[in-house]
């Protein structure tokens, strides 16, 4: 379903585009604006902060860029597109337009009729073009790059703060303009905790080190996870490690277009059941990734959609244990029309630091 589909399906002469994310999606312009889009024309409207830019890669794809001040709102640029064009129903973005904003627009433009569409444009973004899938390629390894460039760094004595520190320069250094996410660094008894917030622990023989990062570059998002074990690991340590490395392949060898994300996550969290650890995964195995970090369609319980070619996913299986700490194992994945290719490249056997 290309964007002119919307239209006929919801019943509307005009969209309003207001996520960030669909506009710098449908836009390519990264900046700050809306889009108001009809079947016969693209418009983006910002302020003189942005102008040039709009017009440098917005106006690439055929968008008209409108420049708003204090003497030519947003509101006055909007009646007249409206006018010209005889608009009488607005698409708007419900899921995610902030209440006091919708208010502005229905009540400045009280003859419009203002109709939901839901998640159309996000639907939109699942299917990677080719160009999206090797910036989102390039993301990744430079999250590769970087974790190559931490590992020496990786020993007793680090903080957890000092060590997320490291991973981000790291990323910065090897040509990330930003990151997708704050950085997680998880040592010892904190990998309980999947989404841990980096603090003063420091580092000691015996831990288990997670590390979940990602970066972004020209617009698109990367996302890894690794975890090593600072000196010999003990048995059980071993055992929770390659329970989640064999989810996590079996999980990867599964994926092809056609597969749902219900069925690729049942795949792994059987293999962590059956070990005795089934109680202590407790997040869906994955989710796509693109100009935000989390996106659809997801590996998880709930998702019935079947994968298709050109969608991204994660896939993140952990085992978290209180008192332990934990383990996950993520990369990043396209599927294929005969599979699936890895994003990442980092080693994933267990790794004594």
């Amino acid at each position: 379903m290309g964007l002119n589909s919307i239209f006929d399906e919801k019943g509307v002469d005009g969209i309003l585009v207001t996520d960030e994310y669909n506009f710098h999606y449908l836009s390519g312009f990264g900046g700050e604006g809306i889009l108001f889009i009809t079947k016969d024309s693209k418009n983006l409207i910002t302020d003189s902060r942005y102008t040039i830019d709009a017009k440098a890669s917005a106006g690439k794809k055929g968008y008209e860029v409108w420049e708003y001040s204090r003497d030519n709102t947003v509101f006055d640029i909007l009646t007249d597109l409206i006018a010209q064009e005889n608009v009488k129903t607005i698409g708007f973005e419900d899921l995610n337009i902030k209440y006091s904003s919708y208010k502005k627009y229905t009540e400045k433009f009280r003859t419009i009729e203002f109709k939901e569409i839901g998640d159309a444009i996000e639907s939109l973004r699942m299917v990677k073009t080719d160009e999206e899938i090797e910036l989102l390629a390039m993301a990744e390894k430079i999250g590769d790059m970087a974790f190559k460039d931490i590992l020496p760094m990786i020993k007793p004595g680090i903080s957890e703060l000092s060590l997320a520190a490291e991973i981000e320069y790291a990323m910065k250094r090897n040509g990330a303009e930003g990151f997708s996410f704050d950085t997680i660094v998880a040592a010892g008894e904190g990998g309980a905790s999947p989404h841990h917030v980096p603090g003063e622990y420091i580092l000691k023989d015996g831990d288990f080190v997670t590390m979940d990062f990602g970066c972004i570059y020209k617009g698109y998002c990367s996302d890894m996870t690794r975890t090593v074990v600072i000196g010999k690991p003990t048995d059980e340590q071993v055992k929770v490690y390659n329970t989640v490395l064999k989810a996590q392949l079996a999980a990867l060898d599964a994926l092809k277009p056609g597969v749902t994300g219900k069925s690729v996550d049942k795949i792994a969290r059987d293999i962590i059941s059956e070990a005795g650890y089934g109680e202590y995964f407790g997040h869906g195995l994955g989710h796509s990734v693109g100009l935000f970090i989390h996106e659809e369609p997801r590996l998880s319980p709930a998702e019935n959609r079947e994968l298709a070619p050109g969608n991204i996913v994660t896939v993140e299986p952990g085992i978290y244990i209180e008192g332990f700490g934990g383990v996950r194992i993520e990369d990043m994945v396209v599927i294929t029309k005969d599979g699936y290719r890895n994003l990442a490249s980092s080693p994933k056997e267990l790794l004594e630091v």
